[in-house]
């Protein structure tokens, strides 16, 4: 199922609305970077507040994808980890490798801002 990535200024939302498939996770990393191109979006949200869980595939998909947005000029915010997913992660050892994050998307499209004024 497709993710549906918005385009709101220069940052592209990408909000996932059920659980992905690791085909899916693929897919969505490929859409982002084709649409940063297209648009030369300076930030990304990918919001993953329905998933409750985030195993060691998607936790290395949704990294890689934030390093190769930011390796094409666009800084991601991964916003919605939900407690218990959080919780789960830290017990399995999972971390997104220094990847911003929010608690939703509002404090995640402020976080992109304040990044733009910094640098």
């Amino acid at each position: 199922m497709p993710v549906p990535i918005l385009k709101q200024g220069n940052c592209l939302i990408a909000s996932i609305q059920s659980v992905l498939a690791d085909a899916d996770l693929l897919q969505l990393r490929d859409d982002l970077m084709e649409r940063a191109g297209q648009h030369r979006a300076r930030g990304v949200v990918i919001d993953v507040t329905v998933l409750d869980i985030i195993d060691s595939f998607a936790s290395r998909t949704l990294r890689n994808t934030a390093h190769m947005m930011l390796l094409r000029g666009a800084d991601t915010v991964i916003v919605g980890i939900q407690p218990e997913v959080a919780f789960s992660m830290v017990q399995l050892g999972l971390t997104l490798g220094g990847i911003k994050t929010a608690l939703d998307l509002e404090e995640g499209l402020a976080a992109l801002q304040a990044g733009d004024r910094q640098g």
